[in-house]
Parts: structure tokens; C-alpha cells; sequence
């Protein structure tokens, strides 16, 4: 079968199958069985190491022996054989002390779930799967690209669209933090892995994969992810082990679960790279792990303030961030900002046009570069990323593409005014309230914003009015 056509195919089978629904659910059922079938075939690889200890997954499961002879379990049998080994794994014995691979079975099935009510419909996806060799070596690598395909059906797969984030945007922003050998890497919203994979096939690129040893694990060991939910932490975690990471550091939690004020300075990054969720709202006792003058609602906000806390003096930070987050002017947004602008270097802000998320979200979106380098910010260069001729806007048939990023590479370490970039000094940030929703002055502005901007307007004025009234009924009950 041609690698090409594998995704679909399998995605056809289990359309017929009344359990699942939805892109989501399909990518979900897949990967849970892509990562037995990886795992598997680096178990094999393990197996002739001198420290081996034993399979990491109990025999009985291991994927060799129950699921590659295409005549084997089908049917009924299967559907019970798979409530079994779902049982088991999440029920793994680990302490302190278990090797990390055993762990990482167990919190990837933590949440998974096998959706097929069809045991036959199961066992040709099994099939499928079988005709791909992870044991070879280049097949095993000429899947990344069909993972690729994988992760960006997440675009049009509902709400987990927000996991994925174009990959000429993750290379972008990596390419320009240039992250070396010995450096820590970090996600603390990390999805299926696409800025810990950029940052990773840098490093390797600028050596020419032609690593030592002692580098080759220097590497492995430098990155670093979080994320909660649990289909895109199976898919981060299946991706980093198709690129070679045996044990890949991705933490199925929270990030902003734990308070600020806890973290040492082994715990913080010379790198971190993310598209932070946003449009979401924190519970009130996530607020609380945050300075008073920080706490928000609005996810993306608490992210730019973890990574204020968790960046390393000398340390360099790429994130992506919506137009709301540049023009709002509440209590928490103005005091990050305030922040970012009196204790940290915000150098650059690429402005991104329309498109660049669709179909998951039209609002536009911009790329903020900052440093920790122990100086206040003097200016802020802006750029106005171009859309190719001819286009109106970036749309799922017409993606981002990273050579499209050329001109910004050209003008980055030669800088000079030019109609698609200019400059804004401190002191006029300040005047204007830190709004640095700052227009392209060589551009006539319309007299209207664009449609996505006034509804992220409107989401912004909603959530400030919800915690308006959130407020008065916390007086309320102390009263009462």
C-alpha cells in the first residue's frame, strides 16, 4: 500500500463504524494504536541493549503478539481482548522508580479510548496499520510525512483544531529563537508537538545530524513539553518517538496548575516556542497561582505570564498571539504588558494577515519575539507578513508556506524602515496605554476593522462582563 493513501484508507474503514464520530474521534482511535505499533518496534530495538529489563508493555500485549498476524482476533474476541489490555494499562504498577518508558504507557492510556463497536472493522484498521514497518528505518522516517497529514486533519476536526499550528509557523519562530546544542526547549502548551519538532529537526540540520553521542543525548534531553488534553498528548508523545526521542519529556498535566512562585531556576528555558490556546477561561483557582495584577480568565494571557516567570536570564521567546491580546487594555492585560515592556527585550512583532488558522479560526494572529537579557525594551520593530500575489487571504487549500518568511529573514539582523516594516519607540507605547495594536503607518487604514477583530472585540468585552458579574456574586456570597 502507498504510504500516501494509508490515513485515508484507514479513515474510510472506520467511517463505517458506528462508535466513532467525527474527525477527532478518528484521529484519536488511530493514534492510540499508531503508538502500540511504534512502540513496539522500538521495544524490539531496546531489547537488544545490555540495560534491557524486560517489555514495558506486559507480553500478552505487546503489539507482535496480538496484533500482527492479520488472521488473528477479530470480531467479539478483539472488542474484548481490547477492554483487557485498555484495563491493564491503565492500571500499570509505577512508583518513583519505574522506568520512564513504563510510565509513558501508562499516562498515554490514561484517557484513551477505543471508540469501534465493530471487532471486524477494528481488525482491518489493525491490518492497515501492519503494512507499515517501523522496524525499517526509512519507511519508519517516510511516515513523518504521513503523520503530517494526520496532524493537519486536526484543522477541520472541530475545537482540536487548536492543537495544531501551521508548520511554516513553527519553523518560523524556531528558526529565528536558533536554538543550539544545550539548550532547554520548552512548550508548556505543546499540542501534537509541532514547536519541539521544528526546534528539534533545527538542531540536528545545523549539525548535519552528524552528532556525538554525548550531543545526540544533550539533544534528547532539551526538550521539553506539557499539555492537557489527552488526544493531542498521545499524538505529541507517538510524534516525538517516530523522531527517535525513546523517551520523550511531555507531561500530561497543566501547565498553569502549579504556582509561579514555585518555580526554581533549574525549571526554567533558554527557548520556549508556543501558540498558547486562546478564547478559553481558567477556572478561578487556576487564577490564584498568579501574581493579583496577572490574574485573568483568558488563557493565552496566563501563558505569556507563566513564560515571563519561566524564561532564563539570556533566554529567547517566540509566541503567537491574537489581535485581542494587543489592543486590550483590562487590568491584567495592561499589567503583562507593562511587564513584558519594563523587564524583558520585546524586539519584534510579525503581524500575521488573515487565514493563517483557518479553518479552525479567521482571527488574526500575530508573532511576538522577546529576550531576557537584563534590559528593559527601547523599541519594538513591526512587520507586515506579506500575502502572496494574487491572494486574498490564507485559507486551508492555501496554507502558509515557510519560504513565504523569506523577506522577514532577509530584513531581521539588517534593519531598516521600509513599507512593510516600521518601529515604535517605548515612550509612544506608553502613551498609548501599551495598545500595541499598532497599524502599518505606510498603509491607508480603512475606516472599518475586520470582521474577525470586531467579534474578538466582542469576546473580549464578554469575558470582561463575565467577570464583572463573577465578581459581584463572590460579594455576594460573603455577605450572604
Amino acid at each position: 500500500m502507498s504510504l500516501n493513501n494509508f490515513v485515508k484508507s484507514v479513515q474510510d474503514i472506520m467511517r463505517k463504524d458506528s462508535g466513532v464520530d467525527g474527525d477527532a474521534q478518528r484521529i484519536s482511535q488511530l493514534t492510540w494504536m499508531l503508538f502500540l505499533k511504534v512502540f513496539d518496534a522500538k521495544e524490539e530495538d531496546w531489547e537488544l541493549e545490555d540495560d534491557y529489563s524486560g517489555s514495558f508493555v506486559p507480553e500478552k500485549f505487546q503489539w507482535r503478539n496480538w496484533a500482527q498476524d492479520e488472521e488473528g482476533i477479530t470480531g467479539d474476541k478483539l472488542l474484548d481482548f481490547i477492554d483487557d489490555m485498555f484495563r491493564t494499562l491503565k492500571d500499570l504498577s509505577v512508583d518513583a522508580n519505574t522506568d520512564r518508558r513504563k510510565v509513558l504507557v501508562k499516562d498515554v492510556f490514561a484517557d484513551a479510548n477505543n471508540y469501534m463497536k465493530s471487532g471486524t472493522l477494528l481488525r482491518q484498521v489493525i491490518n492497515k496499520i501492519n503494512e507499515i514497518d517501523f522496524g525499517d528505518f526509512k519507511e519508519r522516517h517516510a511516515f513523518n510525512d504521513i503523520y503530517e497529514t494526520l496532524l493537519k486533519d486536526l484543522q477541520s476536526a472541530g475545537n482540536a483544531g487548536e492543537f495544531y499550528t501551521p508548520r511554516a509557523v513553527t519553523e518560523f519562530i524556531i528558526d529565528r529563537l536558533n536554538p543550539q546544542i544545550g539548550d532547554k526547549v520548552a512548550d508548556f502548551a505543546c499540542g501534537t508537538g509541532g514547536f519541539l519538532i521544528s526546534a528539534l529537526n533545527y538542531m540536528r540540520n545545523v549539525k548535519n545530524d552528524k552528532l556525538s553521542l554525548e550531543e545526540s543525548i544533550t539533544l534528547k534531553d532539551s526538550l521539553y513539553g506539557v499539555e492537557k488534553k489527552p488526544m493531542p498528548y498521545l499524538l505529541c508523545v507517538t510524534n516525538m518517538i517516530l523522531h527517535d526521542i525513546d523517551t520523550p519529556n511531555i507531561i500530561h498535566g497543566n501547565s498553569l496548575s502549579t504556582s509561579v512562585r514555585d518555580y526554581p531556576e533549574g525549571d526554567k528555558y533558554s527557548v520556549i516556542a508556543m501558540n498558547p490556546p486562546f478564547g478559553g477561561n481558567e477556572e478561578e483557582g487556576i487564577k490564584l497561582n498568579f501574581p493579583a495584577e496577572f490574574r485573568t480568565s483568558e488563557t493565552a494571557d496566563l501563558f505569556l505570564a507563566l513564560i515571563l516567570h519561566r524564561v532564563k536570564i539570556g533566554g529567547r521567546v517566540g509566541i503567537v498571539l491574537p489581535d485581542g491580546f494587543l489592543f486590550g487594555n483590562d487590568n491584567a492585560k495592561t499589567a503583562i504588558k507593562k511587564r513584558l515592556i519594563d523587564e524583558f527585550n520585546l524586539h519584534t512583532i510579525v503581524r500575521l494577515p488573515n487565514g493563517v488558522f483557518a479553518p479552525y479560526t479567521g482571527i488574526n494572529t500575530n508573532l511576538l519575539f522577546f529576550d531576557n537579557n537584563g534590559e528593559e525594551t527601547k523599541e519594538v520593530w513591526f512587520y507586515d507578513h506579506q500575502l502572496p500575489e494574487g491572494y486574498k487571504n490564507y485559507s486551508k487549500t492555501k496554507p502558509i508556506q515557510f519560504d513565504e518568511f523569506k523577506p522577514e529573514q532577509e530584513w531581521w539582523n539588517n534593519r531598516e524602515e521600509n513599507q512593510f516594516a516600521w518601529k515604535v519607540s517605548t515612550e509612544e507605547i506608553i502613551k498609548r496605554g501599551f495598545n500595541l495594536d499598532i497599524k502599518n503607518p505606510n498603509v491607508e487604514e480603512e475606516d472599518f476593522d475586520h470582521p474577525e477583530v470586531i467579534l474578538e472585540k466582542y469576546y473580549h468585552s464578554v469575558n470582561k462582563v463575565n467577570e464583572i458579574q463573577q465578581k459581584i456574586i463572590d460579594e455576594l456570597r460573603k455577605i450572604i
